[in-house]
């Protein structure tokens, strides 16, 4: 009986030892895929902050993209109102013109007078006016009338030669000039130097120096000059053809009658 006891005892001493050995080795096992579950969270978490970042990383570009695409719309949005800018004035101008062009006929009809009316007033002037070049620039009349019947000529071409016209006469009035000419005095057609000091005197001179005369604009004719000037004006003509330095020199000049 004693010994059956023990040997019961003894049996469940081993089962104890393998009871304590099988809960040991589940508890190495628990242990274990824990660790491995860790591991694996510990991955995942890994894997996870690397997709945020990943993400992160393409909102920024997706950002920086972005603020570009901006500023650039709204440099287009300036350029292109700039141009619109350009268009609206062009258009404006084109239109000006148009209506210009429409009322061509019309300006033509207006200026066609008007430039007869010069060139009858320049006439009138050269009539009245000191003999200065006289026939060369009653010759220039002449030809302005002679283009106004020219079809191949056009409009404004006219014009701008009667334009020159008139100042080629504004310019008599300043100038200190010496040309050779003929002068008729007494019924005689002399050979002279004529000199002008503006429209203030008109003389001239024989090409002999001996003989001076000078132009009444009051009785419009020829007078004899007094021999005391004649030096003088042979002065004058030599300092008009820039053949002497100028100096300051004494010639007579009819003063203008005051108007009463």
């Amino acid at each position: 009986m004693t010994k059956v006891i023990n040997k019961s005892k003894v049996a469940a001493a081993v089962l104890g030892m393998f009871a304590v050995a099988g809960s040991a080795s589940v508890a190495a096992q628990d242990v274990s895929s824990l660790q491995n579950e860790e591991a694996k969270v510990h991955a995942a978490d890994v894997r996870s902050q690397q997709k945020i970042d990943s993400l992160f990383e393409q909102s920024q570009e997706l950002l920086y993209e972005y603020r570009a695409v901006v500023d650039e719309y709204e440099n287009l949005k300036v350029y292109n109102d700039h141009v619109q800018g350009l268009v609206d004035d062009q258009n404006a101008s084109l239109a000006s013109l148009q209506r210009q062009i429409d009322r061509i006929d019309e300006t033509k009809q207006g200026v066609v007078p008007l430039m007869y009316k010069m060139i009858d007033s320049l006439e009138a002037f050269i009539e009245l006016d000191l003999p200065i070049n006289k026939q060369s620039r009653l010759d220039r009349v002449a030809m302005l009338r002679d283009l106004m019947d020219q079809s191949n000529v056009s409009e404004s071409e006219r014009f701008r030669q009667i334009i020159e016209t008139f100042q080629a006469e504004m310019d008599y009035g300043a100038a200190l000039n010496a040309y050779e000419g003929k002068l008729t005095y007494q019924g005689e057609e002399i050979s002279v130097d004529f000199f002008h000091l503006g429209r203030a005197a008109l003389l001239a001179q024989s090409l002999d120096l001996k003989n001076g005369w000078i132009y009444n604009k009051e009785t419009n004719e020829w007078e004899a000059l007094d021999d005391s000037y004649l030096s003088n004006l042979t002065k004058a003509i030599r300092m008009a053809r820039k053949q002497t330095a100028p100096d300051l020199i004494k010639l007579p000049i009819f003063a203008a009658e005051r108007a009463e």
